[in-house]
């Protein structure tokens, strides 16, 4: 059985005041033609299938029309809400989806929900777990003890009761860590701190597959089985870097599994740049490739120069960031994160200072629990 794995797509996201609409539609029609080579049995959709709760009417459209071509072609679509989406607004026509081979876990049930598949190495079992968080899974099970995100992910497991000598693939949307070691982070995440939600994948242990959702560099955690596939799109210049993909799973006979990424090409590239001003604006190894490209330019002029930005822009139209770095600001990497470092922090980061400063102690782990919830029922996003 072949199965195609995305997440965070983030339809409907804008940064920097700029919509990435045009880029979102064209990356989606992409993976469709990845689906047409390809043949999977079916798509996994590993959360925040949106940016925000309540998305615009112009992202639910986009979002309508992946899943109708994936119908249309007859391929098993998985899917499952993430932290940015509203569980019971992704869960909308689920029983009317299943019938078209479209299942959803928008919303936590008190259970994992499966999907028996068979193909000719016997049956393959589609566990999906929607964003949990302890007091989502107290409400169910009053009698567990769930102070945290691995103690609540861990019993709603373990109560599944996984026959391990099935092939069994879970999906979920959560900060898992390997024996304390993060995943690579980007700034386009929300995530929180000091351990909170972290998951360690020992919990996952029985899933033959774990196709992850949340962070948007994709890697493995702890085992090759364990992935996070990334996001389609770059939504921040801290992800540069990233080469965005499609992960593909083979999967035959128990224990047989192969793993590979199909790369993705946007419409625009996301980059930075950085040289004196007449560089970036006249010099061919900048302006003769992709201005098209959304840029954060740095430019290294000593002398003052008036609206750099409205000159690189008739340039570069997708210029979404200006820095100046010389001898007279002191933008360095050290002095760069310190100047934005307000911008860069979370609600959460914030309230632990302010918290600190106004009592000069800090938050207990239970505090921190408290706060990280009523931030997350507050608006789901705490960037």
């Amino acid at each position: 059985m072949k199965l195609l794995h995305i997440s965070d797509l983030h339809i409907g996201k804008k940064f920097r005041e700029t919509d990435f609409t045009p880029d979102q539609i064209h990356i989606l029609n992409e993976i469709v033609e990845i689906a047409d080579t390809e043949k999977p049995d079916g798509i996994i959709i590993a959360g925040d299938v949106y940016d925000r709760s309540v998305p615009p009417a112009g992202a639910v459209n986009i979002f309508d029309d992946f899943l109708t071509k994936l119908e249309m072609r007859g391929i098993n679509v998985f899917i499952i809400s993430g932290n940015h989406d509203s569980p019971e607004r992704l869960n909308y026509g689920k029983e009317i989806l299943g019938k078209n081979r479209i299942y959803i876990a928008g919303t936590f049930k008190g259970e994992l929900e499966k999907i028996a598949l068979k193909d000719e190495y016997g049956t393959l079992n589609m566990y999906l777990l929607p964003y949990i968080k302890p007091s989502l899974v107290s409400n169910f099970h009053s009698e567990a003890n769930v102070d945290s995100y691995e103690a609540a992910a861990r019993f709603v497991i373990d109560r599944a009761d996984i026959d391990t000598s099935e092939r069994n693939i879970l999906t979920a949307h959560q900060f898992v860590t390997n024996a304390g070691v993060e995943p690579e982070k980007s700034d386009s995440e929300v995530l929180t701190i000091g351990g909170l939600d972290n998951i360690d994948v020992s919990v996952f242990e029985p899933f033959d597959y774990v196709a992850l959702g949340h962070i948007h560099g994709p890697q493995k955690v702890g085992r090759d089985t364990v992935r996070y596939c990334g996001t389609p799109l770059k939504y921040s210049f801290s992800e540069c870097n990233h080469k965005k993909s499609v992960t593909c799973i083979e999967i035959k006979e128990k224990g047989n599994i192969t793993i590979s990424q199909i790369p993705l090409h946007p419409i625009r590239d996301m980059r930075v740049i950085k040289d004196k001003l007449d560089n970036l604006l006249h010099d061919s190894k900048y302006t003769g490739k992709n201005c098209e490209d959304y840029i954060y330019a740095i430019i290294t002029d000593e002398e003052d120069i008036y609206d750099p930005i409205g000159k690189l822009r008739i340039v570069y139209p997708n210029i979404l960031l200006l820095e100046v770095e010389n001898t007279k600001t002191g933008l360095n990497e050290n002095s760069k994160s310190s100047a934005s470092d307000v911008e860069n922090k979370s609600p959460m980061e914030l309230f632990e200072e302010f918290y600190k400063n106004q009592n000069n102690v800090d938050l207990s782990d239970s505090q921190k629990q408290i706060i990280y919830e009523i931030l997350e029922e507050l608006g789901g996003e705490m960037d």
